[in-house]
């Protein structure tokens, strides 16, 4: 079996994950990229795009980490490197705190200084961005993303492929549906269905006047 991790995506996403799986120990081998130029970033060399995954799998590598920030790419990327037979491995940085009683899916990323905290629960493929902050009982969905320094205080479900922006706070209990955009800076205090762009302090559906 060829040694080290697959990774998919080659830009700023990728290098903060890459450099989280090396501190963590782990061989970064390959990189594939929508970009397929010839290239390394960090090092690491840019081999093709997607359609050399089957390929590299059948030269035996069999770890790979999905490093695109699109949430529904990552998903449906993901979902592609397991029909080709690929483990999907957590990107952990070491100075992460991580509960005992947390529970993490596959192919997820916790970055620098990020804290998850009792009994929540990760979704596959999720990001857990620089020095954000998931407390205690916390269901987020598969492919979402919290984004650096934000902050969700216990009990807050975060719905498939939502994207939480930088600084976001949430107050205990509130659920953010699937697909749910909420601005850099927005402090979230009410329930937010699917699908919605939520912006300010606290955050309100853009358009919605109440």
């Amino acid at each position: 079996m060829a040694a080290g991790v697959v990774i998919i995506g080659g830009g700023g996403h990728a290098k903060v994950v890459i450099e989280s799986l090396r501190a963590a120990g782990e061989t970064v081998a390959v990189i594939v990229d929508a970009d397929p130029t010839p290239r390394e970033v960090l090092g690491v060399p840019v081999v093709g795009d997607d359609l050399a995954l089957q390929g590299l799998r059948a030269q035996g590598f069999s770890k790979l980490f999905v490093a695109v920030g699109d949430n529904r790419l990552r998903q449906t990327l993901g979902r592609k490197a397991r029909e080709l037979g690929f483990g999907l491995v957590n990107a952990i940085h070491p100075s992460a705190v991580i509960s005992a009683s947390a529970r993490l899916g596959e192919g997820v990323a916790v970055m620098a200084g990020a804290v998850v905290n009792a009994e929540s629960q990760v979704g596959d493929l999720a990001i857990i961005n620089t020095g954000a902050v998931v407390d205690h009982d916390c269901r987020l969905g598969v492919a979402c993303h919290v984004a650096p320094a934000s902050a969700l205080a216990g009990g807050v479900n975060v719905g498939d492929r939502a994207f939480l922006g930088v600084g976001v706070r949430v107050i205990p209990g509130v659920t953010i549906g699937a697909d749910t955009v909420v601005g850099a800076g927005g402090v979230v205090v009410r329930n937010l269905p699917d699908a919605v762009l939520a912006i300010g302090a606290p955050a309100k559906i853009k358009g919605d006047r109440s």
